[in-house]
């Protein structure tokens, strides 16, 4: 039978239980905790009658306030949707120039257009659009069919070698592959194509052969300016890349442009024009055009 006595030292007094001489206290509950408890049940109490809570078959109490998160939220989607309607529609009939001259306009241009990179873009030309190892960076001036924002839009529509039947269309001849000149010629073409890239201009200088150079601008005359231009700037018209800066879709190295000149290329860019809406291609081309880096 448990033997319950008061503990000289605290007051308190014991269970009954004991270990070795160690008896356990009964010590009371702390008032702070009381109080704690306490203004929980009172919150509770409170939030049950000024708040919606209680389900009643297929309602609910609505409460003293008569707050309803469910319609404070469908109000603002409508919001919102008003909110859109009111720019996009501003987007659709007014022309790139006139959307690009609108700060307010082009803040929900930038908003939407980072939504849709990423979502749709990202996966190819990187988070921040400075492409990688086939696929372009989009912040540079540097485009293939054009970087105007009538010419991306094209291109977002009709993609690159797609399905679509207006589809841009281009591709890099195998001239090693299929014969069309020996290797001893393509390495002329490389050191002469590297001697006209400024970042390649300098490492290159020691070990570029003015001979080679020479000869292989000859070559590239023959052979490369009816697409890239007698100047190797590129040409829009056909998709050719400029040759001359310092932008490289698959590098700029030796090694790259050797695989690029045996064995050809052919980029391939789906048509977004059956997954995004014409508006959606439009903010796209604008957002793409205004993430574009200064030239320096």
């Amino acid at each position: 039978m448990a033997h319950f006595e008061r503990d000289p030292h605290t007051g308190h007094m014991t269970t009954g239980h004991e270990w070795n001489g160690i008896t356990e206290l009964n010590t009371p509950v702390p008032k702070v905790i009381w109080l704690f408890l306490a203004c929980t049940v009172i919150f509770s109490v409170g939030y049950w009658i000024l708040m919606p809570t209680w389900p009643i078959g297929r309602t609910y109490t609505k409460g003293l306030l008569g707050d309803d998160v469910r319609h404070d939220l469908t109000q603002s989607v409508k919001q919102a949707a008003l909110d859109r309607s009111e720019w996009s529609a501003r987007i659709e009939k007014e022309s790139f120039a006139d959307i690009q001259k609108d700060p307010r306009l082009m803040e929900p241009v930038r908003e939407t257009g980072r939504a849709l990179f990423g979502d749709n873009c990202a996966a190819c030309h990187g988070r921040n659009a400075l492409g990688t190892k086939g696929f372009p960076n989009l912040t540079t001036n540097s485009w293939l069919w054009g970087g105007t924002p009538e010419a991306i839009f094209q291109t977002i529509t009709v993609g690159i070698n797609s399905a679509h039947p207006e589809t841009r269309t281009s591709q890099m001849p195998a001239f090693g592959k299929d014969g069309m000149l020996p290797r001893a010629d393509i390495d002329k073409v490389i050191a002469f194509v590297r001697s006209l890239s400024p970042p390649n201009a300098q490492d290159t200088k020691k070990d570029i052969d003015p001979a080679k150079v020479a000869a292989g601008k000859e070559l590239f005359a023959a052979n490369c300016a009816s697409c890239h231009g007698e100047d190797a700037k590129g040409n829009t018209e056909m998709g050719a890349p400029n040759l001359t800066d310092q932008f490289w879709i698959y590098g700029g190295d030796q090694a790259s442009i050797a695989e690029t000149l045996w064995g050809g290329r052919q980029g391939h860019m789906p048509t977004w024009e059956s997954r995004l809406s014409a508006l959606d291609r439009k903010i796209l081309a604008l957002y793409l055009v205004d993430l574009r880096k200064p030239e320096k």
